[in-house]
């Protein structure tokens, strides 16, 4: 039988129905923060046990297919990447749903997503043995190289403000660093206390850094959450209208995912950075990315999804998993007897070319899950009263952390980032940087160290890093991209110069307050703090062994080069009007009790119980998030809501997830 014959053997009804509730299961764990595709992977596999292992293949790739598009809903509606590979989605997701077309996003990405996860498939169906290579092709330094390649497109997604990225950046490499070394075992940066030991979780991370910010300044202002649409519903007569003029940017953006998913470790964070990069590359309007651009929403989202594809290829051919997902995949194979490499394709043709062939019908089933999802879940986030969703978005952050380790340190840790992330995006510091630091550390650290290593045992050391020719292309890549936002920043410059113009640059990428425009002491500061930190990350770099000090002592000062290089740039600028800062106004006075409510929450939750506590903090939220005076009948509804959701989320984590939940006092 050809490729094409076992596309009948997919295109059975229960092979059918698997599909479809996988792709539904996966979409809906996607778009709530902290529950990943890994973890819908991991507790369901046991079941597939007991099934045919092409039907169980094809249950196991429709969740996580489904997982990576859910994604964006969280992108677009609370500015919260529900995955990794969803953080460039909020660029312009978030921004068009603020402004009323949070509909038309959610068609866009829905199009996009389907498309890209096509194109994978489709390669992954007919030319997985050849670009299987490509990835037999990157060593640890072109490893090292491409993580450092995707930190630079984040950092320089913002023009005039590219110092301020690049330091984000060293941060999450730091927060990287912290526990357990991944080349050298040494125990780093863990002030001498266990819950660092596993180092810092990166979905209360990306949770904390994103949505935290979004809360609090959800309850500052009478402004709806996000703006209702004027022309209704999800647009999709008009997604599929712009989708289509944006057709080149699908095909490219899906080629990108595809050739980054192959890259074992890569994922789809770096694809759709990349992509959203050449996005705006090619734009005729460069400077609306950021600002709710549908562009930068198709790129992201057809190159994270074509990653699912790509990345089974070095899975399937190789035995060599690119994400936790794949692993977990890889592992139900194993367990069925089936033998990895490359006579798989040969071996067991009907297990892996019929789950291919799920894989890529279930894709397509994302169009109209997704659509009717979306439908759904827009029109209810914008109906849903701002006293009534903050205390529920709020509710989401705390599970979402919680759950992983079913530890309320992570849920704790997730807090105290969160108030810092919003401290420091109000001088410019962008949470994406960070977090995408963060994501790639471990890839970037065990590329730098055992590259090092190697050139230092055959005494080539410069040669390993700089003279090979898939690192020589990354290189130029990365300093063309680092180059083109420092270019047009000078040239506007120079042009306001020659127009005599004394008016602050624009900013083309990401939202910039005012205040970082001009000469801002509270940014010198911080940069200062920075420059300590990057002291101290030194100097405890000094007792460890050499493996474990020499990428923290790089990343200290390369960190502490760029925050004097910060400071010099404020100096020279000439000085304006203090910016808003973190000023103590009616608004930030309900950030600040919003933020000593959440922090009260995970504080005194091991002694309460969950339930008690969630309980008490939602009814306080909703209190601050409150502006008008409500008669007895609504705030009795509105309490009630909140008994209902805080038990109904208690029972499923208690009784579904078997999680252990903290009881304390009462529950």
């Amino acid at each position: 039988m050809d490729v094409f014959g076992y596309l009948l053997n997919a295109l059975t009804p229960f092979n059918l129905v698997l599909a479809l509730v996988g792709v539904a299961l996966g979409t809906v764990i996607g778009a709530l923060p902290g529950l990943s595709a890994t973890m819908a992977v991991a507790v369901l596999v046991p079941f597939t046990f007991t099934m045919d292992p092409a039907a169980g293949l094809i249950a196991l790739g429709a969740i996580y297919t489904g997982a990576i598009y859910g994604g964006a809903y969280a992108a677009i509606l609370v500015n919260t990447p529900g995955t990794p590979s969803a953080i460039a989605t909020t660029f312009d997701g978030f921004p068009m749903a603020k402004r009323g077309d949070g509909g038309l996003a959610v068609s866009l990405a829905t199009l996009a997503s389907v498309s890209g996860g096509i194109v994978g498939a489709i390669a992954l169906l007919l030319m997985a043995p050849p670009l299987a290579a490509v990835a037999l092709a990157f060593g640890p330094t072109e490893y090292f190289w491409l993580a450092i390649f995707g930190l630079t497109l984040i950092s320089a997604l913002s023009v005039g403000n590219t110092m301020k990225g690049l330091i984000g950046a060293c941060i999450g490499l730091f927060l990287s660093m912290v526990g357990v070394a991944v080349v050298g075992g040494d125990v780093r940066y863990t002030m001498d206390m266990q819950r660092f030991l596993a180092g810092v979780d990166l979905t209360s991370a990306i949770i904390g850094l994103y949505c935290i910010p979004v809360i609090l300044d959800l309850v500052a202002t009478r402004d709806p959450h996000l703006k209702p649409s004027e022309t209704g519903g999800l647009r999709l007569a008009e997604g599929f209208g712009l989708a289509m003029k944006r057709k080149f940017n699908i095909i490219r953006s899906s080629i990108i995912g595809t050739v980054i998913g192959i890259l074992p470790g890569a994922g789809g964070s770096i694809a759709g950075l990349v992509s959203y990069s050449e996005a705006r590359r090619a734009s005729d309007d460069p400077g609306s990315f950021g600002k709710g651009n549908p562009d930068g929403v198709v790129a992201t989202e057809a190159a994270n999804n074509a990653t699912v594809g790509g990345g089974f290829i070095p899975t399937l051919v190789l035995g060599i998993p690119g994400t936790p997902p794949d692993a977990i995949i890889l592992g139900a194979l194993l367990v069925q007897g089936i033998k990895i490499g490359p006579t798989l394709f040969s071996n067991d043709a009907p297990v892996v070319y019929t789950f291919i062939w799920g894989l890529l019908i279930a894709t397509v089933l994302m169009l109209p899950v997704g659509l009717l999802i979306g439908r759904y879940a827009y029109n209810s986030i914008i109906k849903v009263p701002k006293t009534l969703l903050a205390p529920t978005v709020a509710l989401m952050t705390i599970i979402g952390s919680f759950a992983i380790h079913s530890n309320v340190e992570d849920a704790q840790l997730m807090v105290g980032l969160g108030v810092l992330a919003w401290i420091l995006n109000r001088y410019g510091f962008q949470p994406s940087p960070i977090v995408l630091g963060l994501v790639l550390g471990s890839i970037a650290e065990q590329g730098f160290v055992q590259t090092w290593l190697i050139g230092n045992a055959t005494q080539q050391l410069p040669g390993m890093f700089f003279n090979r020719p898939i690192s020589i292309g990354i290189i130029l890549a990365a300093v063309l991209t680092l180059a083109f936002p420092l270019w047009s920043e000078w040239k506007s410059r120079r042009r306001k110069q020659l127009e005599g113009s004394g008016s602050p640059l624009s900013d083309a990428g990401l939202n910039i307050p005012a205040a970082v425009k001009t000469r801002d002491v509270p940014s010198m500061v911080i940069a200062g703090l920075f420059i300590l930190l990057g002291i101290w990350i030194y100097t405890l770099a000094g007792a460890m062994s050499p493996l474990g000090s020499v990428f923290p002592k790089t990343i200290a000062v390369a960190l502490i080069g760029l925050s004097v290089v910060l400071i010099v740039q404020h100096l020279r600028r000439p000085a304006g009007e203090p910016g808003e800062g973190v000023a103590f106004d009616a608004g930030a006075k309900r950030r600040l009790a919003l933020a000593a409510i959440m922090m009260g929450w995970v504080i005194f939750m091991p002694m309460l119980g969950f339930l008690v506590s969630s309980f008490i903090a939602f009814i306080l939220i909703m209190l601050t998030a409150n502006f008008e005076p409500r008669p007895p009948r609504t705030w009795a509804i509105w309490i009630l809501a909140g008994a209902v959701i805080c038990t109904g989320f208690w029972w499923l984590m208690a009784n579904v997830l078997l999680l252990r939940m903290p009881i304390g006092l009462f529950f």
